[in-house]
């Protein structure tokens, strides 16, 4: 069961999920890692689901790469999932960390902004002013307080991070110990059982700041790719979409059809042909699962306040244009084109394809 806290909108990973890793830990029987909350297979269960444990899958895709994850992270490597935005790379490095370490909370969100005290230490400069440089006035980082506690550190959109700031990351992959020269020439922490780093990058992000090689070497990199199978990403947006609503206490009729609707429209344009193999445009903006779901929330959002509570074709029409313009103005026309060479003829045959249609017609041409 997933729980969270009232007052939160996003409580962390093992805070929704505590009841499923209680559950997990307690029918682990398996061998576990050194420094690891639960065996490999516990955490492969608790991602990808364990119906007799009652714990739901979590990650949709690829499940080799789950497996393959844990193995990297059970090496000396780092684990490094690149892909393209929205494809739950986030949500995985965060599930990883919460069933290995118990704990997903220790991140660095990489940017531009982000300094050395993000990826080595700081100083409480008032203790530091009384005090000089000792172990209370030091401020650990994200990454020295995983050395510390022997956990899984995150380190989102690691190619947005300044090069100098990425140079940190060789060393304490490598040597797994990071010196501290200001307490003395023999400072340092050195890593307990159980750190691992994992790092996220959007393949979009290619050329903002590019990985050395050096850096390269000392992860293991998986590709988080978009779901193909209609029939997975249908089961994640109802799923997700339920979830939001319920958490709302909104009710709507969010036919099967109308999801339907929204997936073939994304697979299609996402591959840049129909499942019947006509050739399409595709757009630029990212068709990701992630906007599937942003859009069938808003589409019953809009149901429930400005409708009657039935979400239809028009929904998922009018909240498509948010999505298709963001990136491209371009993008409109090759939404047209689809329009006009597909949507027509299955809006023959369906009401829902056919309101689709009209409010798909409706957007504007921004370019």
């Amino acid at each position: 069961m997933e729980q969270r806290n009232a007052l939160q909108l996003r409580p962390s990973a093992e805070i929704r999920f505590a009841d499923e890793l209680a559950a997990l830990k307690a029918a682990d029987q398996g061998r576990r890692p050194p420094g690891w909350a639960l065996s490999a297979r516990a955490v492969r269960s608790f991602i990808l689901g364990d119906s007799k444990l009652s714990v739901r899958r979590k990650f949709y895709g690829d499940d080799a790469l789950v497996e393959r994850a844990l193995v990297a992270l059970m090496s000396e490597q780092g684990l490094m999932l690149v892909g393209e935005p929205g494809t739950a790379k986030s949500m995985l490095s965060e599930l990883l960390a919460a069933a290995i370490s118990g704990s997903s909370m220790l991140v660095v969100q990489g940017s531009t902004g982000v300094t050395e005290d993000h990826v080595r230490y700081g100083w409480n400069y008032a203790l530091l002013i009384a005090e000089g440089p000792t172990p209370r006035a030091l401020v650990p980082s994200p990454v020295m307080e995983a050395m510390r506690l022997g956990r899984v550190v995150r380190i989102e959109e690691l190619t947005r991070c300044p090069p100098e700031i990425q140079d940190v990351l060789i060393s304490v992959l490598s040597e797994k110990v990071m010196a501290v020269p200001e307490l003395g020439e023999s400072a340092s922490v050195y890593a307990a059982p159980g750190f691992s780093v994992i790092g996220t990058a959007n393949l979009r992000d290619r050329g903002v700041h590019e990985m050395s090689s050096a850096l390269k070497r000392r992860f293991n990199f998986e590709t988080v790719t978009p779901l193909t199978d209609p029939a997975l990403e249908t089961e994640l947006i109802r799923q997700e979409v339920d979830k939001r609503l319920g958490q709302a206490d909104i009710a709507v009729n969010f036919p099967d059809e109308v999801t339907d609707l929204l997936v073939t429209t994304f697979q299609d344009l996402r591959r840049g042909q129909t499942k019947d193999q006509v050739p399409l445009s595709k757009p630029s903006a990212v068709m990701s699962t992630a906007e599937a779901v942003n859009i069938a929330h808003a589409a019953a959002l809009e149901a429930a306040f400005l409708g009657n509570g039935d979400v239809g074709g028009g929904h998922i029409g009018r909240q498509l244009h948010g999505v298709i313009v963001k990136d491209n103005a371009e993008d409109v026309k090759k939404v047209r084109a689809y329009v006009d060479h597909i949507v027509k003829e299955r809006a023959r045959r369906s009401k829902v394809w056919s309101d689709f249609l009209g409010a798909v017609k409706a957007m504007k041409d921004e370019s």
